[in-house]
């Protein structure tokens, strides 16, 4: 159980291969927000790979906005009806939120069924006490966890399992599925390109745009075009105002999740800030630089790839000369 947002079902992911590794026959289905679901098909069992048997579509945020809609209704029980279908042993919930929590109690549980979940908050993370009531275990966590080893904590606590730790490498997504994916062609980018995810949801997670300047113009002189993605208006209008000050970069259409996956494989580069789709490329083992600025490092920093540079911490932006030379390390 891990509804959303972008970069922590992906941090979620490495208990899949955790629990296929060690139960080969289980069932294991995943209910996830309906508009991350194509973060979790590459995982799907089918033609002899073994990863999730079932991705159940959760449309919480859009049936937020029409509650009084009688479709609205329908699909709630439709859903109600998918979790019922398999009768589940264990319930693994590592979002610590009521909606999720909520999520557990409609699920067809067998007698003894275990419902695992976080007992505490983890630092800089949301959490919601009343959760604790709809689980049977409730799993204590360090404060200062990674996100991968939360999940993994909670994971081992419900099976009673000793701790997978660090030195069991993560692994998210099958190591064919970025050699197989389609290469998009999207007009106007041009090979070897960076990806710069400079766009963040919380305003302080943002590193500053002369920054971004000096670390375009100092990439962009080396031969790399500069591509800078965008998922709104203010996004798009701030990618804008950054390219003209960068030589010959660019400013894409809007991409989808699945697009992602290919413009994002075929970069020579990702430097992003602390955001999904900057963990996206950590965890699809892409060369990546993760900037930090307003967000602590140790939460969800890329530990599992020596092709991944982690600068910066809360309230400790790095400067563009630390960010240009982990660039340049990590370029060809």
């Amino acid at each position: 159980m891990k509804l959303s947002s972008l970069g922590d079902i992906l941090h979620n992911l490495p208990i899949v291969w955790d629990l296929r590794s060690r139960l080969p026959n289980a069932q294991i289905d995943w209910v996830v927000e309906e508009g991350y679901v194509h973060l979790l098909e590459p995982l799907l069992t089918r033609d002899g790979f073994q990863g999730i048997d079932r991705i159940i579509p959760f449309g919480l945020r859009r049936w937020k906005k029409k509650l009084a809609c009688l479709n609205t209704w329908r699909e709630l029980l439709v859903f109600k009806k998918q979790l019922q279908v398999v009768r589940y042993d264990y319930i693994i919930e590592t979002q610590g939120l009521l909606k999720s929590a909520l999520v557990c109690a409609l699920a067809n549980k067998s007698p003894n069924a275990v419902v695992a979940g976080l007992a505490n908050a983890t630092r800089y993370s949301g959490y919601e006490p009343i959760a604790r009531s709809f689980y049977n275990q409730a799993v204590q966590v360090p404060d200062d966890c990674h996100a991968v080893d939360r999940s993994r904590w909670v994971m081992c606590s419900s099976l009673d399992w000793p701790l997978i730790d660090r030195t069991n490498t993560p692994l998210f997504y099958p190591e064919s599925f970025a050699q197989k994916l389609p290469k998009l062609q999207m007009e106007g980018i041009k090979k070897p390109y960076v990806l710069c995810f400079h766009s963040t949801a919380r305003e302080a997670k943002r590193w500053s745009n002369e920054n971004w300047i000096e670390l375009g113009k100092a990439l962009s002189s080396r031969g790399y075009q500069i591509v800078l993605p965008w998922g709104n208006s203010a996004e798009k209008e701030m990618s804008t105002q950054l390219a003209s000050q960068i030589p010959g970069s660019f400013v894409p259409s809007a991409f989808s999740i699945e697009d992602a996956f290919s413009i994002i494989t075929g970069a020579a580069l990702a430097v992003g800030v602390d955001t999904g789709l900057t963990h996206l490329a950590a965890v699809l083992g892409k060369p990546t630089v993760e900037i930090y600025c307003d967000s602590p490092r140790w939460k969800t920093e890329g530990y599992w790839a020596k092709n991944i540079c982690n600068v910066g911490d809360i309230e400790s932006p790095p400067s563009a000369t630390e960010v240009v030379k982990a660039s340049l390390t990590l370029l060809p």
